[in-house]
């Protein structure tokens, strides 16, 4: 495995001393929705580094946030059953065939789990006597102390610590630093696993991108993304945009109104349209789809309508897909056919309903057979599965492809400009520079 300038700041797995050692990973295997696994991609992307663990000796301690159990405005917490790690240890037992124990600790009301109790210690036990697999602990989110300040949470990180010797952090999606991807690093000897190093490896090449760079950036709000798409559009040579940062685009250019995209919104686009009248690099879709409901398709209820037709001052319905006839336009299939680096981050269209833009994108971008091409994880990954199932297995090993686990830390990544630029990467870092002055355990 060769390693990059940036891979060296950080201590690797490779590196560490594992062999009878009880070694916490985190992980994330953010796919469960209603208790059931949605794509296990993530979950199996990890499997190279437990297997690595384990063939050296160690023993696994594993834990994932899933979902959002927590609410923002209240702190309160809800362990439904819903987002529980349960069904991922249920499919790793499976594929792995061994015992993964998942242990149950007191829920206090809407405080959620406020402390790892001593019950886990004959689970620890079994594990390093090989009764059991390995351990999953519960939805890290459930636990009051993951995302709390002060002493709570920086009591929740030694409660981590304390079950284990060595921290492997192989969560590239998990860019968020709370208690089990930052401050545990505080108190344990702490590494970078495989699918980590992967990630930040592809991240370098999104970074500093062979040319012409072509970025597809879609979302489901504006606002959101404005830090990461100004970004960008430093960086591409040109910039595709779908779904409602298409719509709000055009709201801000042609002087129009698209119905569910606010003000405030077609505002902020502005900057973004003021800046294009000189650069010239985001490419026009031609033909979008607009429909007078917001959801499913209702015969006779939606139509195509071309962006040459927009009428300043006319108000539109929901534009909820991008016509496929759009990437057939010479403009635009000579631009994603002349890329040598294309980075997706797009759902084009209103799933489930309106996907016929999102797969005329992905059968247009796999025309393209000299240039890199990196999507993003999460909707994107799923979209492109679901519409183009033949043409996703055919691409998974292909090495001008590359599917990262985590969307959103890619996008964080490029607004700052730095592959290590995340909280929890910077933490592994000043861990590495702990350990070489002999000042953690």
């Amino acid at each position: 495995m060769t390693g990059t300038r940036n891979e060296e700041k950080l201590s690797l797995i490779q590196d560490a001393d594992l062999t009878g050692k009880v070694v916490l990973v985190r992980v994330d295997h953010n796919v469960v929705k209603k208790g059931v696994i949605r794509d296990p991609y993530r979950i199996d992307r990890t499997i190279g580094t437990f297997y690595n663990i384990v063939e050296r000796g160690g023993r696994i301690i594993m834990m994932t946030h899933i979902g959002r159990p927590r609410n923002k405005k209240t702190g309160e917490i809800t362990c439904d059953a819903s987002l529980s790690t349960e069904p991922v240890a249920a499919y790793l037992e499976r594929k792995l065939h061994t015992k993964i124990h998942v242990p149950t600790f007191p829920i206090e009301g809407k405080r959620g789990i406020t402390a790892i109790d001593t019950s886990i210690n004959l689970a620890i036990k079994d594990l390093k006597q090989h009764k059991i697999g390995a351990i999953y602990l519960p939805n890290t989110r459930w636990f009051e102390g993951e995302e709390a300040t002060g002493e709570i949470r920086d009591s929740f990180a030694r409660q981590l610590a304390g079950l284990a010797d060595v921290f492997v952090n192989d969560a590239f999606g998990s860019w968020q630093p709370h208690a089990s991807t930052y401050d545990i690093t505080k108190y344990l000897p702490s590494y970078g696993g495989f699918l980590m190093q992967e990630e930040i490896r592809h991240l370098d090449q999104v970074l500093n991108p062979k040319r012409p760079f072509v970025a597809v950036v879609a979302g489901a709000k504006y606002d959101t993304k404005i830090g990461p798409l100004n970004e960008i559009y430093k960086k591409v040579d040109r910039l595709i945009l779908g779904g409602v940062i298409y719509n709000t685009y055009l709201c801000a250019k042609y002087n129009i109104q698209i119905a569910g995209i606010p003000d405030e919104d077609i505002d902020a686009a502005k900057k973004l349209v003021s800046l294009d009248k000189e650069n010239k690099k985001i490419v026009e879709l031609p033909y979008i789809v607009e429909s007078e409901t917001p959801g499913k398709k209702v015969q006779g209820k939606y139509g195509t309508i071309a962006i040459d037709d927009l009428v300043p001052g006319k108000s539109y319905g929901y534009v909820l897909d991008i016509d496929p006839r759009s990437f057939s336009d010479k403009e635009v299939a000579d631009v994603i056919s002349s890329a040598r680096t294309i980075f997706v981050n797009a759902v084009m269209g209103y799933t489930p309903y309106f996907t016929e833009g999102s797969e005329a994108l992905d059968r247009t971008i796999d025309k393209n057979r000299a240039a890199l091409k990196f999507y993003g994880g999460g909707d994107t990954l799923q979209e492109f599965k679901d519409l183009c199932p033949g043409l996703y297995l055919s691409v998974l090993d292909d090495a001008q492809y590359y599917f990262f686990t985590g969307g959103g830390s890619v996008l964080k990544a490029i607004e700052q400009n730095d592959a290590l630029g995340m909280k929890p990467l910077q933490a592994l870092i000043e861990n590495k520079k702990a350990m070489e002055k002999g000042l953690t355990r």
